[in-house]
């Protein structure tokens, strides 16, 4: 298994997790953004700068995961693509994406997207919190341990 990560929108403590985790698994952890991204010195992280555009980034993590591996996203258009391809997706606040709940998912992002182009302010995601953080290394920890 390996690791990629949507680096545009992840939280800087969300990579440093990634990190430790990545170091101390020997798990390959890769970096995907359309600005560079620094990285720790480490033979199991690197960074991918791509070029900037609409989904440059999420199509070239779709393009390079293999079946099996675990993508970090917010993204839930490219967490669909991930379950569809026979990955497995994670949120930086912790919510495991399932073939069960991908699909409501897109559904109320969906939902949430009309009412933004039709001029309703939804507001955005409360910031991260120390809870989002403990959720996600809790799923990245039985995630790494179970392919192991």
């Amino acid at each position: 298994m390996k690791i990629w990560c949507d680096a545009d929108a992840c939280p800087v403590v969300i990579k440093d997790i990634l990190f430790k985790a990545a170091n101390r698994t020997a798990t390959q952890l890769t970096l995907i953004a359309n600005q560079s991204v620094a990285v720790p010195p480490s033979k199991y992280i690197k960074s991918i700068r791509v070029q900037s555009g609409f989904d440059v980034a999420d199509n070239e993590i779709v393009k390079r995961m293999q079946s099996g591996d675990l993508v970090i996203t917010s993204d839930i258009p490219l967490a669909a693509e991930v379950i569809d391809k026979g990955g497995t997706s994670l949120s930086p606040r912790g919510e495991l994406y399932t073939v069960e709940n991908i699909r409501s998912r897109l559904n109320m992002r969906d939902f949430m997207d009309s009412l933004r182009s039709s001029g309703v302010d939804t507001g955005g995601p409360p910031p991260l919190n120390q809870s989002d953080r403990k959720t996600f290394a809790n799923h990245l920890d039985r995630i790494l341990t179970q392919n192991s």
